[in-house]
C-alpha cells in the first residue's frame, strides 16, 4: 500500500502546485494565545442553501442546520467562540436554546474548544466519531500530535453518542451521514446531506480536513502508525462522495468570503460548486502524496 501510495504521488506532485495558490491549506493549529485574527472576527450570519445556516467567524466554519424538531450545529470552534456563535444564530432569527445536538468536524481546539459552554447553556447531545471520542473527552491530552501541549487544550466533555464510520444523524426532516476521513485526527468526519432549494435537491458535503499540518509524521509514527493509510482512505471516500454544494470546516478551503460576496448578486447560488469541490480535493491529495514522498525518501537514508 506504501509504494502505491508513494508511487501515485510523483504523478501528482506536479497537480499540487496547479491548485495550491487558489486552495491553500490553513496554518493551524496555531498556539492557543496567538491564533489567528481571522478566527474571532465577525462574519455576517447567513443562509448557504436549504435549511443551512453560516454561524461562524471569518476564519472558523460553524453551521447551523435547523429543522422544525430542534437544531444541529457543527463546530463550536475556540472557547471564546461561543458568544459569536450565539449571537450569529440569534441574528438568524433561530433561539439558541433549540440547539438539540453539537457535532465537530475534528478535535483540533479551534474546531471543538467551546463544545462544554454550549453544552451547558444549550443541553444538546454530543455526537463525536469513534477515534476522535478519547481526545475530546480528555480536552486534548490524548491527541496523537498536540497532547502534550497544555495551550491547545480545552474542557473536557463528555460525549453522549459514539458515531462510526457510516451512522447517520437524524432530526426532524434532516438526516446527516458521518464519513470517517482520518488522518488529520483519528476520527476526522466528513459530513454529507441532502437539502432543497427552489424545488431542486442538492448533494451537500461538510469536508472535515484532508490537511497535513506540519510536523505531521507520514512514516514511522509510532503514536499513529497508521496515519498514511487513513489520509489514503480518507481521500478515497472524499472521492466518492456526490457533491453539489461544497463547505468544510474553514471557510478557506471553499472560498467561502468570495463566494458570500456574490451570494445576493442575483443568479446562481454560488455555494453551488462541484468542481470546486473535486479540485480542492485533488489538490490536497496531491500535497499529502507529495509530503508522503519526501518523508519516505528521507526516511530510507536514516
Amino acid at each position: 500500500m506504501l509504494a502505491r501510495l508513494i508511487l501515485l504521488g510523483s504523478v501528482l506532485s506536479l497537480a499540487g502546485g496547479v491548485f495550491a495558490q487558489t486552495n491553500p491549506a490553513p496554518p493551524k493549529p496555531a498556539p492557543a494565545n496567538a491564533t489567528p485574527a481571522e478566527w474571532s472576527e465577525r462574519f455576517p450570519p447567513h443562509r448557504m442553501i436549504g435549511n443551512i445556516h453560516y454561524v461562524g467567524s471569518r476564519g472558523l466554519a460553524s453551521y447551523l442546520i435547523t429543522t422544525p424538531a430542534g437544531h444541529i450545529l457543527i463546530n463550536s470552534n475556540l472557547k471564546t467562540s461561543v458568544p459569536l456563535i450565539q449571537e450569529s444564530i440569534e441574528k438568524s432569527g433561530f433561539r439558541f436554546n433549540d440547539v438539540k445536538i453539537l457535532l465537530i468536524s475534528h478535535a483540533h481546539f479551534d474546531h471543538d474548544a467551546g463544545s462544554a459552554e454550549i453544552i451547558k447553556l444549550t443541553g444538546a447531545k454530543y455526537m463525536v466519531m469513534d477515534g476522535d471520542v478519547g481526545v475530546v473527552e480528555s480536552g486534548g491530552k490524548s491527541d496523537f500530535q498536540y497532547g502534550n501541549d497544555r495551550a491547545l487544550r480545552y474542557p473536557a466533555t463528555k460525549v453522549d453518542r459514539v458515531l462510526h464510520d457510516g451512522d447517520q444523524v437524524i432530526l426532524g426532516d434532516t438526516v446527516l451521514t458521518a464519513h470517517k476521513t482520518a488522518g488529520h485526527t483519528r476520527g476526522c468526519t466528513t459530513w454529507s446531506l441532502k437539502v432543497k432549494e427552489a424545488g431542486n435537491s442538492y448533494d451537500v458535503v461538510i469536508v472535515g480536513s484532508p490537511n497535513v499540518n506540519p510536523g505531521y509524521k507520514l512514516v514511522n509514527n509510532a503514536s499513529y502508525p497508521e496515519i498514511a493509510d487513513d489520509y489514503a482512505r480518507g481521500f478515497r471516500v472524499l472521492k466518492s462522495l456526490p457533491c453539489d454544494v461544497f463547505l468544510g470546516a474553514h471557510g478557506s478551503y471553499y472560498e467561502m468570503e468570495a463566494k458570500h460576496a456574490r451570494l445576493n448578486a442575483g443568479g446562481a447560488n454560488p455555494y453551488v460548486d462541484p468542481a470546486g469541490y473535486k479540485d480542492y480535493v485533488l489538490e490536497r491529495e496531491a500535497a499529502f502524496l507529495s509530503e508522503l514522498q519526501k518523508q519516505t525518501a528521507a526516511a530510507r537514508k536514516q
